[in-house]
């Protein structure tokens, strides 16, 4: 089974974070999707309009991902990649080079953002 990982904070979820949660999805057979806390979007300097809980269910719902996690610390990532047994660390490519230090753990692959059209008014 080929396990892939991404985070996000996933707030105001719209059809830009279903497409890319739908390509994640095609590059293995389980998404597990790293979730920021809202103590750890705080340490950012962020706001999330959603509570974590209320992004975690909405994210659980999407047939894409397999599994949420909360996400707590930017160091977490390589605990997380050992502990789920992750093949691919997949991010949007605003991240290019960013997790580049994981690559001894797996694969890293940054995927452009997809576009989203919106019809004129």
């Amino acid at each position: 089974m080929k396990v892939i990982l991404t985070y996000g904070t996933f707030d105001l979820f719209h059809v830009g974070h279903v497409r890319l949660l739908e390509r994640l999805s095609k590059l293995g057979d389980k998404l597990i999707v790293g979730l920021s806390s809202d103590e750890f979007n705080k340490g950012k300097g962020k706001s999330s309009f959603f509570s974590y809980e209320e992004r975690a269910e909405i994210l659980s719902s999407c047939k894409f991902v397999d599994l949420v996690i909360p996400e707590h610390t930017w160091e977490q990532k390589a605990a997380d990649i050992k502990k789920y047994n992750v093949d691919v660390f997949a991010m949007g490519d605003d991240w290019e080079g960013r997790f580049d230090s994981l690559k001894s753990l797996c694969d890293v692959v940054y995927l452009p953002k997809p576009k989203v059209s919106r019809p004129l008014r």
